[in-house]
């Protein structure tokens, strides 16, 4: 192995050592309550050291989503490519696809779902955001490439493919929030599964023909 490539090995393990460190983090207090310093005491570095691998807290943050978008997108092709189910399987295949995501890290799946849709964005560096930009349209492509196959076979009604999917991600990710909010007045009130297998069902049944 050489000078270059040990180099780069250490420094991808220092990024990881600090995302762990930083999820750690997130969890316990917030992202709004933790800081850079929060993140490097949990990584027993130096805020220094912290900020030479991610510019500002927003960045860190949008780091931890590129994992699970990067997951999404292999579940999403795995069932793309399972030729035994019919068309109208796949809606139950990426209903199960997306819990498995969610199953996989729920923390950062909300924390994705909140990046979405908040002001982050704007802080990224153009490489991360490109990174993320590129992930969340190559999985969204995959669920519209099953919408529209389902559409030329006439199972599913003749909307366009795109808006279909984005219907689905949609109605997955507004109940991941707001399940997520009530158990914040109740902890211990937690209907996310029994309540995503309805809009599943009901979104199934609104598409089929």
């Amino acid at each position: 192995m050489g000078i270059h490539e040990r180099k780069e090995r250490e420094k991808e393990r220092r990024r990881q050592q600090i995302m762990v460190a930083a999820k750690r983090v997130f969890s316990v207090s917030g992202f709004s309550k933790s800081t850079m310093e929060d993140i490097a005491r949990e990584a027993e570095l130096s805020p220094g050291t912290i900020y030479l691998y991610f510019k500002n807290k927003d960045e860190l943050y949008a780091s931890l989503s590129v994992r699970i978008l990067q997951y999404l997108s292999i579940r999403l092709k795995h069932v793309i490519e399972n030729k035994d189910l019919q068309p109208e399987q796949y809606i139950g295949a990426l209903k199960q696809a997306m819990l498995d995501v969610y199953d996989f890290d729920p923390l950062i799946v909300i924390n994705l779902f909140q990046l979405q849709s908040s002001e982050t964005l704007k802080n990224l560096t153009p490489e991360l955001l490109e990174e993320i930009v590129e992930l969340s349209r190559s999985s969204l492509e995959a669920m519209a490439n099953i919408f529209k196959m389902g559409v030329k076979r006439g199972v599913f009604i003749d909307r366009h493919p795109f808006a279909l999917a984005d219907t689905l991600w949609a109605l997955f990710s507004g109940i991941i929030l707001w399940e997520e909010s009530k158990k914040i007045i109740n902890e211990n009130k937690d209907y996310l599964k029994p309540t995503l297998d309805l809009a599943f069902e009901v979104f199934s049944r609104g598409i089929a023909r």
